[in-house]
């Protein structure tokens, strides 16, 4: 049995777990900072990196607690290491570099991306993973298309030109005067709307497996703005009762726009998982959690769709756990001069992972 304890920070989640094996969930805790960021619009960096200054000791003392355990039992030590914002990443990387000096242990350093992929090791199976898989991993800051041929080998089959999927919720949303984070809110307003009200575009349909959302996004703004209300209205704020078009519907804007950024998800995802020989499609990350997302594509896909539970699609340690556990069962380590990665590539973490092998 070998215990991992993770520490993610990349964000705006503190979360702290221990994990078994890379497949067993001892703990997890997170402490959400969405109240904070909410009177924003989004995440502020300089108020994510100071919440996790607060949170992350109390955090790792719980996950130890819960999970039943001391340092003493845990193997290693898997940190968040990139991408995401580099304030909140050093919390977290610095704090677990602290642990490893005063205890130590190991130090495995996890790529946020490949966690997200590792949180699809954590959920029960009938039968074993079979290589090749494609993932999409769709969230606030990241929208990509992943063929996964073996533990930490992943070829990027496609992306994001612009803004992020999860990013294109929290904009619309914003925009309609929904609360933040925007998909949570979104779908729950879509539930009572009409998805074929708006003819929204689905760009680059049938050019590869890239995305692009920011043309949707100006779709929404057009058809929602009032012609004579002026400007647009301002980055961090929504269209004011005066700027909305006549008998604009919001529910049947936020369906509409919903179902266009699910088609076109589920479309590239199902032609490249067929292209490239996968045996499953596997979605994670915060927008994994949408339900029509979750439904459209296990009804359209040809191959057996898996994705997380809803705890596990936000941002947590526990999958930073299961991916720094298969790291570290390759044998590699960080040193304690490791740095944060704001900008990690996934497909480079086999060269880049760690410092040494061995």
């Amino acid at each position: 049995m070998t215990l991992i304890l993770g520490i993610e920070t990349s964000c705006d989640e503190t979360g702290a777990a221990v994990v078994e094996d890379g497949v067993r969930i001892h703990s997890n805790v997170v402490a959400s900072q969405i109240d904070l960021h909410a009177r924003y619009g989004g995440v502020f960096p300089e108020v994510a990196s100071r919440a996790h200054i607060e949170a992350i000791a109390p955090i790792v003392e719980q996950a130890l607690r819960d999970a039943e355990v001391t340092l003493a039992d845990i193997e290693a030590i898997a940190v968040t290491r990139g991408p995401g914002l580099a304030g909140s990443l050093l919390v977290g990387v610095n704090f677990a570099k602290g642990l490893a000096l005063a205890s130590g242990l190991p130090l495995v350093g996890v790529n946020h991306l490949e966690g997200h992929v590792y949180s699809l090791w954590l959920i029960e199976r009938e039968s074993p993973v079979r290589f090749p898989v494609v993932c999409l991993i769709v969230s606030g800051g990241h929208s990509e298309i992943v063929l996964i041929t073996d533990h930490g080998q992943y070829r990027q089959l496609g992306t994001t030109i612009d803004d992020a999927a999860g990013e294109a919720f929290d904009k619309v949303a914003r925009l309609l005067g929904l609360p933040y984070p925007g998909g949570p809110a979104i779908q729950r307003v879509a539930e009572s709307g009409d998805p074929t009200a708006y003819d929204f575009p689905r760009a680059l349909r049938g050019e590869g497996y890239d995305f692009s959302f920011s043309g949707l996004k100006t779709a929404v703004l057009r058809a929602v703005q009032e012609p004579h209300s002026g400007k647009r209205p301002p980055k961090a704020e929504s269209l004011t009762p005066d700027q909305l078009r006549p008998g604009v519907n919001v529910a049947d804007v936020a369906a509409s726009f919903q179902a266009a950024v699910v088609d076109i998800l589920v479309e590239k995802t199902i032609q490249a998982a067929t292209a490239h020989g996968a045996t499953e499609i596997w979605m994670a990350g915060g927008v994994s959690a949408n339900a029509a997302l979750r439904a459209t594509m296990s009804a359209r896909s040809p191959l057996p769709v898996y994705y997380p539970p809803l705890k596990l699609c936000v941002d947590n340690a526990a999958m930073i756990a299961s991916a720094g556990y298969f790291r570290y069962a390759q044998g590699f380590r960080d040193d304690l001069d490791m740095d944060v990665r704001p900008l990690w590539p996934l497909t480079t973490i086999a060269q880049e992972a760690g410092d040494t092998v061995g």
